[in-house]
Order: structure tokens, then sequence, then C-alpha cells
């Protein structure tokens, strides 16, 4: 579960790029891919269709979303259409927030390598520069 985003009583320069609030179970790239495909349909997807987005096998795909239901992130919905089973998942609002809240620590993670490399690059020629014809 990821921990709040707020200062947790350490010194701003302590862990500074600790980023506390990437979520383990979320950051697995399948996991990211699968929650990331929910949130943008929020009526939620049917277990082939979300098997077709991530590019994941029936098993692996089953498995991180056993994981996710787990954690509350998703929920199922097992039902019949036309006398065939499906399964729908749809993502929490417990889900969504934690979601949102990821998100929002991969925005400073990008932000701060942003903010490093334009720092690193202050006074720097490129080569590309120096070997263009003046």
């Amino acid at each position: 579960m990821a921990r709040p985003l707020k200062d947790q009583g350490k010194p701003k320069s302590a862990g500074r790029y600790s980023y506390d609030g990437l979520d383990r179970v979320i950051h697995e790239k399948a996991r990211l891919g699968i929650l990331a495909s929910l949130v943008s349909h929020p009526d939620g997807l049917l277990f082939n269709d979300l098997k077709d987005l991530c590019s994941l096998t029936d098993g692996n795909l089953s498995r991180h979303l056993a994981v996710l239901s787990e954690a509350k992130l998703v929920e199922v919905w097992k039902g019949q259409q036309v006398g065939r089973p499906q399964t729908m998942y749809r993502m929490t609002q417990y889900g969504r927030q934690q979601f949102l809240e990821y998100v929002s620590v991969l925005e400073n993670v990008v932000a701060d390598a942003h903010q490093t490399g334009d720092e690193a690059n202050v006074g720097r020629v490129r080569l590309s520069d120096e070997l263009s014809p003046t």
C-alpha cells in the first residue's frame, strides 16, 4: 500500500530521491499496464480485452489480477452473456485513488530527472554544437 505523500517527519534533504509513494504492487510492469487500461475504461474490461491490451497470457494476467484484487485495487464481476461465461474487471474507487497517487509520484520522478539533467548540462557545450560549422 502506498504511503502518504506528505513529509513524514524527515528533513527535506533526507531521502530526496527515495520516492516512498511508488507502491510495489502497482509498480510491476504488467500490473501498471492493467491498471492504466482499467483507469481509462471506468466501466471495466472483459478478461480477453485486458489480455489483448496488455499482451499477457491467460495465466500471467490471472495472477496479476489476483494480486490487484487482493490489494483491493480491482474488483471482479462474473456473469454470462449469450450463454458464455464472462469475467469483467473494474478498478475500485480505492484503486483509482492509489493509482492517481502513484502517477503523481512518477511525475515527481520525471520532474526531478529533468531538473537534474538540466542542472548537469549548465555550462556544458553539446558535442553537436562543437562539431557544427560556424
